[in-house]
Order: C-alpha cells, then sequence, then structure tokens
C-alpha cells in the first residue's frame, strides 16, 4: 500500500453548515469516483489532516470512521486508513439550501439524510432568510451537483426569487416547502398548501373554537412566514363569523376571556403563555392556545398544547425518494390539528 499526497484533492468549505467530518468523508468519496484515489491507497494520517485544513483530530477520525462504517475504508493498526472500495460511480452530490436550522427543520434534515442513503454527498447551506445571502450562495454554487434541494423563505427581498432559482437546471431542482410562482420548466416539489391548509386545520377544531368569540393569530410585523398563511386564517374566521385580528406584538396584547390565540413563532408563545399564568383565566376554558408546528414539549406544557403542524419527517422522505427515482411529481404534505387542552 504505497502512500501519496492526497490531501491535495480533498477540500473544506468554512461557510457550510455541513459538519466538517461530513464534508472530509465527501470530499475523500468524490475523489475516489474521479479516479484521483484509488482502491488501496493509503489515507493522509488524522495528524496530518488535523494539521492541513486546522480541524480536530476527533473530526477527521470521525470521517474516517463514517467512511469505515458505510464500507469505503478500512484500517489497518499502526499503518492507517486505506480504500477497500472503489465503487462509487453513482454517487449523488445534493445542494442542500435551508432558510435556518429550528427544531422542525432539524426533522427534515434528519429525515433527509437517513432516507437517501450513505453514498450521497450533501454539501449543507443556511442562510437565515436573507435573500441576498440566498442569491450569493446560489450563484456561487459548483456546477457538479446533481441535485439542487431549496427552502425558499425570507425576510425581505425575494420578489424576484423565480430569477435566481431558474438559473438551475430544472432536472436538478427540487423546491421544498413552498412553491415559488414563475418556477417554470419541469422539477420537482414537497411542500405545503399553507392557506388551504391551515384553513382545513381550523375547520377540524370547529367543535373545540365554537365556544370561543375571537380569534389572535400572532404574526411579527418582521417575518419569514408566507402571507397565504394568513389568507388562510381571514378566510376561516370569515366564512365561520369569528372576530379576528392579527397581533404583531404579544407583549403589549391584554389577555381577555373568549378569545384564541395561534402563534407562529416559539419566542412568542413564551410570552403568551407568561401572559395568561398572571390571570386568573384557565386555557382551554376561558382562553384558547394553537401553536404552529409540534414539537415535543407542546405534549407537555400547560398540560397540552394544540398545534397545527405539517408532517416534517414525511417531507425529508419524500424529498429523498424524488432523488432516488428521479421523479419530476409535486407532493403536497398538509398540515395536521393535534387537539389538546390547550384548546
Amino acid at each position: 500500500m504505497k502512500k501519496k499526497d492526497i490531501s491535495q484533492y480533498l477540500s473544506i468549505d468554512y461557510y457550510s453548515a455541513t459538519p466538517k467530518y461530513l464534508q472530509l468523508a465527501n470530499s475523500i468519496i468524490k475523489s475516489i469516483g474521479e479516479g484521483k484515489i484509488k482502491q488501496n491507497e493509503v489515507l493522509p494520517s488524522i495528524n496530518e489532516l488535523s494539521f492541513e485544513f486546522e480541524i480536530s483530530r476527533d473530526t477527521v477520525e470521525k470521517g474516517y470512521k463514517h467512511l469505515k462504517k458505510i464500507g469505503i475504508l478500512e484500517s489497518v493498526p499502526g499503518k492507517g486508513y486505506f480504500v477497500t472500495n472503489a465503487n462509487v460511480d453513482k454517487h449523488l452530490k445534493i445542494f442542500l439550501l435551508f432558510n435556518k436550522l429550528s427544531p422542525h427543520k432539524k426533522i427534515i434534515y434528519d429525515a433527509f439524510v437517513a432516507a437517501i442513503g450513505n453514498l450521497a454527498q450533501i454539501d449543507f447551506y443556511i442562510y437565515n432568510n436573507d435573500f441576498n445571502f440566498f442569491k450569493k450562495l446560489i450563484h456561487n454554487r459548483k456546477n457538479d451537483y446533481t441535485h439542487y434541494v431549496i427552502i425558499p423563505h425570507f425576510l425581505e427581498g425575494g420578489e424576484n426569487v423565480h430569477e435566481v432559482i431558474n438559473a438551475i437546471p430544472k432536472d436538478k431542482l427540487i423546491l421544498l416547502d413552498k412553491l415559488v410562482s414563475k418556477v417554470d420548466g419541469e422539477y420537482a416539489a414537497v411542500y405545503e398548501n399553507f392557506e388551504n391548509d391551515i384553513y382545513n386545520a381550523l375547520e377540524q377544531a370547529l367543535p373545540q373554537l365554537s365556544k370561543y368569540h375571537t380569534i389572535k393569530i400572532i404574526v411579527p410585523a418582521y417575518t419569514y412566514h408566507p402571507q397565504e398563511i394568513v389568507k388562510g386564517f381571514k378566510r376561516f374566521c370569515q366564512q365561520y363569523a369569528f372576530n379576528y385580528r392579527l397581533v404583531h406584538n404579544i407583549a403589549n396584547e391584554p389577555i381577555k376571556e373568549g378569545e384564541v390565540y395561534i402563534n407562529l413563532m416559539e419566542d412568542d408563545l413564551v410570552t403568551l403563555i407568561e401572559k395568561i399564568l398572571v390571570t386568573k383565566l384557565k386555557v382551554g376554558k376561558h382562553v384558547g392556545v394553537i401553536s404552529y408546528n409540534e414539537t415535543p414539549l407542546k405534549k407537555i406544557i400547560l398540560n397540552g398544547i394544540t398545534t397545527i403542524s405539517s408532517d416534517f419527517e414525511m417531507m425529508g422522505q419524500k424529498t429523498a425518494e424524488l432523488i432516488l427515482e428521479q421523479s419530476k411529481e409535486h407532493i403536497a404534505i398538509p398540515f395536521k390539528l393535534t387537539i389538546r387542552n390547550s384548546l
């Protein structure tokens, strides 16, 4: 097993949200697929790569162990790691772009990674709802990705996001979480129909909502949430003759009997609960609470908070399936209403 300088073929993107051990593993897989690293060749030592890329020894070792687990590397005590399987010709290379990494987005990510399989290289980026950063990441992308999985949510701007997305080959594009108007061609998508889904979910909750006279939705003035959520909320309230109001700052909102509050942001839920607890009103009897997006803690808080939520695990799984099946299908993931004591 002759050793040569292999580190020249490897790279780490320090701006990427992909863990560095996975970047290292993916870089090795890519180099094997391109024939730069061949079967039985010995890889640089853990110390060498730690020094070369200014990453910890644990990171390098974790990357090597990942490749060993999926059958690409083996190790010999005292000699190091070497390539035992160079058959990675069908390797997928995926550009994964999220607006943020919230608890429910992590569920999507974990489900996607688990379903896509071990030999997929995923370069993961987060643009923090910043349209300019989103545009920069798209424009600076490499040309050797097999697929581009993109979640398009922005705090401001984004009116011309279709122009940015249309620059991506449609046979490689998967829109995730939200459809974008004016994106042309045949492409894949796994999305939520925000307007219809919140309307349908509230309609399912009519028996519980009937004891209240007013529904308020807490929507920060500066938000990335789709306006379709508010449209569906208003349509429901008008259809079923509920008083309704948009609340931009829950901290300044008085809590009154006979009202239901729908929160979109986790911080607003904390503030809302704090305000309710200092009153004599009983949650689920005098005042109602519905929270957007299911999390494990909502099963416990206030003896259970009613939620309206998409199936995030299914979103990740279906996105992976579209890639593996080379499908251009558009798959809608409906909201699920979970009734608990808060309503």
